[in-house]
């Protein structure tokens, strides 16, 4: 979904580089490591970039 989304150079950059704040402060690959679900992790994604709920 987040290649979906943000396209898959981006996407992947994404998951590793941004750190959530609503995630701990982790990035969303540290977030699911931790045992995080991914689609906690997506939805604040979504919140984060303001991906419309359609796409969510």
């Amino acid at each position: 979904m987040v290649r979906d989304e943000f396209g898959q150079m981006h996407g992947d950059a994404l998951l590793r580089d941004h750190v959530l704040l609503s995630l701990g402060g982790r990035t969303a690959a540290e977030a699911i490591e931790a045992g995080r679900e991914p689609r906690e992790v997506w939805r604040a994604l979504c919140d984060e970039f303001d991906v419309p709920p359609v796409r969510r």
